[in-house]
């Protein structure tokens, strides 16, 4: 949506590429990522217009995202 790269985005997180990549595929692993890490990828977006929708409040009723400009 954004056109940015996981590299771009972990550069403005700050946390490696990696992190972006593991928590956008939602592969938790062994441990999973730490909630401030998911708050620093998700600030990066909500700072350029996402709006993230939880499970049950997106308009279909399930999850999501959406631009909102």
């Amino acid at each position: 949506m954004l056109k940015l790269g996981v590299r771009e985005v972990a550069e403005l997180a700050k946390v490696t590429a990696n992190t972006v990549s593991r928590v956008e595929q939602d592969d938790a692993g062994p441990r999973g990522p730490q909630p401030v890490t998911i708050d620093a990828i998700k600030r990066v977006y909500e700072e350029r217009g996402i709006i993230f929708f939880e499970e049950g409040s997106a308009p279909n009723g399930g999850k999501g995202v959406r631009l909102t400009r």
